[in-house]
């Protein structure tokens, strides 16, 4: 196995109909801490929209039990991603997020926003950071998965291609990111977790902050009231993040896929978890659904 092969194992498949395997190459191969990283700056921007850092400061989760929402979003996403959505996991799993999510009043266009954000910031993030450019196959699965996951949580009115989501995130972004006391609460919230992780919690907290700051745009930054980094700041968390794209290019591939319930930064479950009792019950847990929740952790 050279670094290429899952690239050319990519390009024999049809992103219209094989969507979820390439997404899954992308994830669990390809671009693991990539896509990680990406997708928790893709969920703390919407924080940034004042109807939904409202709800999520409301709720109370994401401000007194952020590690544990933190690994549970992960936990059910990952759940879907990897057994997929004719699974009696996948099913499981995202039968709990639509329970989470009908449980609040949220409008459909605060929903259409998170799943553009979902579509749209991995592939910004790998395109500046990540170790070689996507695929067109890549890009254009990475909408399918998305665009299908979405059907299936309901929400009405979804982009067809990469382009439309594109304008929908940046069009709900100039429209309604402002300034709310709830959005900077969660995140406070979560840039606290992220200096707790492992390796971050080597540095101080305000080393941390600032490097997640520098990596922040200005109507991001202007949202939550924060102060714009320096320009050196930005030089030097940008190229930090280069190098490391460098380094992992002479990598070999990854031969065994890497989970999200096998990064350290999960925390909440060292003796595994069962699907179906992720997340808040703000209505009371549902009865049980059988034998398909439990997960034992393993090791990358």
């Amino acid at each position: 196995m050279d670094r290429h092969h899952w690239s050319r194992h990519i390009s024999r498949l049809d992103p219209a109909t094989d969507y979820h395997e390439i997404y899954q190459i992308m994830a669990f191969h390809e671009f693991p801490w990539d896509m990680n990283q990406s997708l928790s700056f893709a969920l703390y921007r919407t924080y940034a929209i004042p109807s939904i850092g409202r709800l999520l400061r409301q709720t109370g989760e994401f401000t007194q039990r952020t590690q544990k929402r933190y690994d549970d979003t992960t936990l059910v996403l990952d759940t879907i991603l990897e057994h997929g959505l004719d699974s009696t996991p996948g099913r499981t799993a995202l039968r709990r997020m639509n329970q989470m999510h009908g449980s609040y009043d949220i409008s459909n266009d605060d929903k259409l926003y998170v799943l553009a954000a979902f579509v749209v910031m991995p592939l910004r993030w790998i395109g500046a950071y990540g170790w070689r450019p996507l695929t067109e196959a890549e890009r254009i699965a990475n909408v399918n998965y998305y665009r299908t996951l979405g059907r299936h949580m309901g929400i009405k009115d979804i982009p067809q291609t990469e382009q439309e989501f594109t304008a929908l995130l940046d069009r709900y972004e100039r429209e309604h990111f402002g300034f709310d006391e709830g959005g900077l609460a969660v995140s406070e919230a979560t840039l606290a977790l992220m200096a707790s992780f492992p390796l971050n919690r080597l540095a101080p907290r305000v080393v941390m902050d600032r490097f997640a700051k520098a990596l922040m745009d200005d109507p991001l930054l202007d949202a939550f009231g924060y102060r714009h980094p320096a320009g050196w700041e930005r030089r030097l968390a940008t190229g930090a993040l280069r190098l490391r794209a460098l380094v992992v290019r002479f990598l070999p591939p990854r031969k065994e896929p890497l989970y999200a319930r096998q990064l350290a930064n999960i925390r909440s479950y060292p003796q595994g978890y069962e699907v179906a009792r992720l997340g808040t019950f703000p209505a009371g847990c549902p009865v049980p659904h059988a034998a398909d929740t439990q997960v034992k952790l393993d090791t990358p």
